[in-house]
């Protein structure tokens, strides 16, 4: 699957309630403080919530082996558009909810991606 946002350059609203009253959930695209950097911000796709059972390929592109793994109470777990080229909770195991600093609205920029980001 091919990343939904650039690398660089894309402009986002990000609302800043929904995550603090538990309204974000699976398919929605967050802003997340990085649980291995906390000076870095990313942007990812939530694909579970605590009690969800996530299965996910082992090296994506070399065979068919999966793990699944359950995601904690009061945590979530978060993957890039692009598993070919993401660190995400496939790299750093579930995310405590408390990292979450809001949800991706819109894209603003570039106007040929201007929109709400889709499920």
């Amino acid at each position: 699957m091919f990343p939904t946002l650039n690398l660089a350059g894309d402009v986002l609203i990000v609302e800043r309630v929904s995550h603090r009253r538990g309204k974000v959930g699976p398919g929605d695209v967050v802003l997340v403080k990085s649980p291995v950097d906390p000076r870095k911000t990313i942007t990812k796709r939530i694909i579970g919530v605590g009690g969800d059972w996530v299965t996910f390929p082992v090296g994506p592109g070399n065979g068919d082996r999966s793990r699944s793994v359950m995601v904690p109470k009061g945590h979530v777990w978060i993957q890039g558009d692009n598993m070919y080229a993401s660190t995400d909770s496939r790299n750093f195991g579930p995310v405590p909810y408390g990292l979450i600093l809001g949800k991706v609205f819109c894209r603003v920029w570039p106007p040929e991606g201007f929109g709400s980001i889709s499920h």
